[in-house]
């Protein structure tokens, strides 16, 4: 199974200064409309020739639009040897919904 953080325990973690990689997945055209601020774009088509960008000691949390793309990029990066990384819940569009209403929402 993979790890997963909701929206509000990220949240919480954030407002206590904790800073995880935030890694977003989504296609860049996704990004440009909705980003958790201080993410990275890591497109998951071009994770596996992008490792060498992510740091293996970091706590690694990875979204997207719903959670689905994410839970697969996190558990691809565990099987590389990735050791604290964890999928958000719901992804950014659950973000939008339980922590900030202003981060517009998209199909």
């Amino acid at each position: 199974m993979i790890p997963a953080i909701t929206p509000r325990e990220l949240k919480e973690r954030l407002d206590k200064g904790d800073k995880p990689f935030l890694l977003d997945v989504r296609e860049p055209w996704e990004y440009a409309r909705a980003k958790l601020d201080g993410s990275h774009l890591i497109p998951l088509g071009r994770l596996p020739q992008s490792l060498a960008k992510l740091d293996r000691n970091a706590e690694i949390v990875a979204y997207c639009h719903h959670g689905m793309r994410s839970a697969d990029a996190a558990g691809f990066l565990i099987q590389q040897g990735f050791t604290t990384v964890k999928n958000l819940a719901g992804g950014i569009d659950a973000w939008s919904l339980q922590i900030d209403p202003t981060l517009p929402r998209y199909r």
